[in-house]
């Protein structure tokens, strides 16, 4: 889930201000008791703004550790589970933030360790503990799934905890962990591409000098705008703290997100998420298949781009699309034939389940949910998935932490923050630091710096928030860098949150496996 994503799903923006009433002085001789009187006041404000300044909520208790196990292929695997933070000071050594972070462990000598990231901005971990890669899972983010179902973890039959440790980290403002400053400062510290990315890779830093793993093989994994963290993450610990990455998982990433834009004269935007509605169509005809598949993205690389560039000039081009398109889609002729063969995201999530009164999701546009406004000429709801996930993830993550762990705290858990998502900013960032460039550049760099820097890109085909045919032109237009396999993309059925199908998120954990060297 990424900035855009999130944030144009949120309807209003609230915008914070405070004026402070002016004093009229009736004549001069009140003036010199006046400006005592502000003194005064200055003095109080002063005091009033350190107060501002300090920690709003109790601090974190200390690191929790406690021993469990589960089954995983036949046999028993023990581990530890350890939740606790760490701390972000800035320049001068004062504490700035608390971050909040959940490891998995066990026992034995020259294991690897992954990092692990959601995106967002505003989402907190969770989505890829309890749903993809920790040692427990909860059922959600598929069709049927519903918010109220029981929150029950059970063992996770798609977890890398065998082959590696697991670290997963709450960015600021997420999960348990916080900002210790005011909300403006808080903006310049960590909502924005940089400083989240400096502040993030120093917790990397600190957790490997704390545990006493700096010797471990390292890997980063991070899902949609925690992909788009990945390179730049990547690439900051290699030359700026001095740890290198043995390995990069993007899921679901976010990385060129200036790839969607221009559609009135650019073909990229269009021959990015065709494939995904094609993929859509396909598994609801039960024909979704690697071979399938291919076919389409052929088609999408060659006679249908041609097809958009020459536009006007051919007047058989738009009948071309609009007919394969149709086909592809398995949308009313009509429908096609008004966009242009250009099927806009919510537009198209819309019209494909209008008869049913339902909407599908741009995470997974085979997954549904009701329109509240059927008959409204723009989509007035949040997406069928978003909302739904945030209470099984949270009421999983809490009762885990706080009752199964004994980590008592009792701030407010934020799975997907809605606050943190509409505070992110580029305002204060270098054009350079600023998200729409993306992170293609920092990874093409990692690769360079580290020729055994090895990096795994998986999508599952029906996403539309970040498209699959995206990471697909990204790798295909790297340099090969003497051994093209070092930089793969894999597809999955399924949407953004693939794993969520037991399928794909198996087939997800032996390609990590391979790459590992743990399959």
């Amino acid at each position: 889930m990424h900035a855009r994503l999130i944030s144009g799903l949120v309807a209003v923006l609230m915008v914070l201000s405070a004026t402070a009433p002016s004093r009229i002085h009736a004549n001069d001789k009140d003036a010199p008791i006046a400006a005592k009187d502000d003194a005064k006041a200055a003095s109080k404000d002063d005091k009033s703004s350190a107060k501002d300044d300090e920690i709003k909520l109790p601090p974190f208790p200390a690191d929790k550790t406690i021993h469990q196990s589960m089954q995983l292929g036949g046999r028993t695997l023990k581990y530890d589970v350890t939740v606790g933070s760490l701390p972000v000071f800035d320049e001068k050594g004062k504490q700035i933030a608390s971050v909040m972070f959940t490891a998995y462990t066990v026992p034995g000598a020259g294991r690897p360790v992954t990092f692990a990231l959601n995106g967002g901005p505003g989402a907190a971990s969770v989505y890829l503990n309890l749903g993809a890669i920790g040692p427990k899972r909860v059922q959600f983010g598929a069709e049927g799934n519903s918010p109220s179902d029981p929150a029950t973890p059970v063992d996770n039959p798609g977890t890398w905890l065998d082959f590696t440790d697991l670290v997963f980290i709450d960015p600021v403002g997420t999960g348990f962990s916080f900002a210790q400053v005011k909300e403006d400062e808080a903006k310049k510290r960590f909502y924005n591409p940089k400083s989240d990315v400096e502040y993030l890779s120093r917790i990397i830093y600190d957790w490997l000098v704390k545990n006493e793993r700096l010797s471990s093989s390292k890997y980063l994994v991070g899902e949609s705008y925690g992909g788009f963290r990945g390179p730049r993450i990547t690439h900051y610990l290699q030359t700026r703290l001095g740890i290198a990455m043995r390995g990069m998982v993007l899921v679901s990433p976010y990385l060129d997100p200036g790839a969607s834009d221009n559609g009135d004269l650019s073909p990229l935007p269009w021959m990015l998420t065709l494939p995904s509605i094609a993929a859509a169509n396909l598994e609801r005809q039960g024909k979704l298949s690697d071979a399938t598949m291919a076919e389409i993205v052929r088609y999408t690389r060659t006679d249908y781009v041609a097809d958009l560039l020459l536009g006007r000039s051919d007047r058989q081009a738009t009948d071309r699309i609009v007919k394969r398109v149709t086909e592809l889609s398995g949308l009313d002729p009509l429908f096609v034939r008004r966009s242009g063969g250009r099927l806009e995201t919510q537009a198209y999530l819309r019209e494909v389940y209008r008869a049913e009164g339902k909407l599908g999701s741009r995470y997974d546009s085979n997954v549904t949910g009701w329109d509240p406004f059927p008959f409204d000429p723009n989509q007035r709801t949040n997406d069928p998935i978003l909302d739904s996930i945030i209470a099984p993830t949270t009421t999983a993550m809490v009762d885990f932490i706080t009752h199964t762990v004994g980590w008592k705290y009792e701030g407010r858990y934020s799975a997907l923050s809605y606050e943190v998502n509409s505070l992110w900013t580029d305002k204060d960032n270098e054009e350079h630091d600023r998200v729409q460039r993306g992170s293609v550049e920092e990874l093409r760099q990692s690769v360079a710096v580290d020729p055994r820097l090895d990096v795994l890109i998986v999508h599952g085909w029906g996403d539309l928030s970040c498209p699959f045919m995206a990471s697909v032109l990204i790798v295909d237009q790297m340099p090969v860098m003497d051994d093209a396999s070092r930089v793969q993309v894999k597809e999955y059925p399924g949407g953004h949150m693939f794993y969520s199908r037991s399928d794909s998120q198996l087939a997800l954990r032996k390609d990590v496996m391979k790459m590992y060297g743990a399959g």
